[in-house]
């Protein structure tokens, strides 16, 4: 259950992405930057948490013995994920981002059958590959249903290339973000803490973010100073508190894939946290009867998910 609490709360700060993203894409700022300086504003509020923990010197050595790991899931698990993001938010509101977002509560249980959970037996270590858990989906499509009714009132307004531009992105940010972050976790495994690891892999996808920021130089040139401070917002809110404490819920449910699922289920509070920032900082309309019946579908998938999840 605490697991679950932490996945809500990481909701609530992830949400202010999509709310600011979106902010920052109106005020006519390019979204490579949107992305990028995230990532560098993260770097520094982390080394001083690592560093003043002590675990600076392991984080190192760790890296150092898999380098090639770090660098490739974290590109995946971060770049892959929140640049495609923030593309998006140049085509759709906040609310329709976030609303597609969800796709990964699928895609995080689809990828379960990837993954290996060791055992122990007579002295011998046995990787047994882990099975799709069917009832976790099952409980996914109800969040889903509500997400799609609370889309139902918009599609007819959005044009062909905000629907593309605005989903295909996000399909493939749904599918990264979970890859990565499972795949850093089974290579960290008790060696590192959540705060290393969000650490390590945010100075793992630095190279490119840096790649990122020079096409962004050539493209758009140099971002202007409101979309520098909203982006230290959302480096702060989204980037380091939602990150660590969404981090530290799969950490509380290593090797059960149930509860995994669970956690990544409670993401689906973005759409709620979103629609309620858009409506207040954006002056968006308040969204209709249909879509309040679709939040509402939302948060019963989500309290079914952690019954279920506590009862395993």
């Amino acid at each position: 259950m605490k697991g679950i609490l932490l996945g809500i709360a990481a909701s609530l700060f992830f949400a202010v992405s999509f709310v600011l993203n979106r902010a920052m894409e109106l005020e006519g700022g390019s979204w490579i930057w949107s992305a990028s300086l995230r990532y560098f504003f993260m770097v520094p509020f982390l080394l001083i948490i690592v560093w003043t923990r002590g675990n600076m010197k392991g984080l190192i050595s760790h890296m150092n013995t898999h380098l090639l790991q770090w660098f490739l899931w974290s590109t995946v698990g971060f770049g892959l994920f929140y640049a495609p993001l923030c593309f998006a938010a140049a085509y759709g509101a906040s609310w329709l981002v976030a609303s597609t977002w969800q796709i990964t509560i699928i895609a995080g249980i689809l990828l379960t059958p990837l993954f290996y959970t060791e055992t122990h037996q007579g002295g011998k270590v046995y990787r047994v590959r882990n099975k799709l858990p069917i009832r976790g989906l099952a409980l996914s499509l109800i969040i889903l249903i509500g997400i799609a009714l609370m889309q139902l009132n918009h599609n007819s307004g959005i044009a062909l290339k905000e629907l593309i531009f605005g989903i295909l992105p996000v399909l493939i940010a749904a599918f990264a973000y979970p890859l990565g972050n499972r795949k850093m976790m089974a290579v960290c495994k008790q060696e590192i803490d959540t705060y290393q690891r969000v650490l390590g892999m945010t100075l793992g996808s630095l190279p490119f973010w840096i790649l990122l920021s020079v096409f962004g130089v050539m493209e758009a040139g140099v971002p202007s100073s409101s979309q520098v401070m909203q982006s230290m917002v959302v480096a702060i809110s989204s980037g380091v508190i939602a990150t660590l404490l969404f981090f530290k819920a799969t950490d509380l449910t290593k090797g059960d894939t149930h509860q995994l699922a669970a956690v990544e289920a409670t993401q689906a509070g973005e759409v709620i946290f979103a629609l309620a920032g858009e409506v207040i900082l954006l002056g968006s309309i308040f969204p209709g009867s249909l879509s309040i019946l679709g939040m509402g579908i939302v948060i019963v998938g989500m309290v079914c998910h952690s019954l279920f999840s506590h009862s395993k």
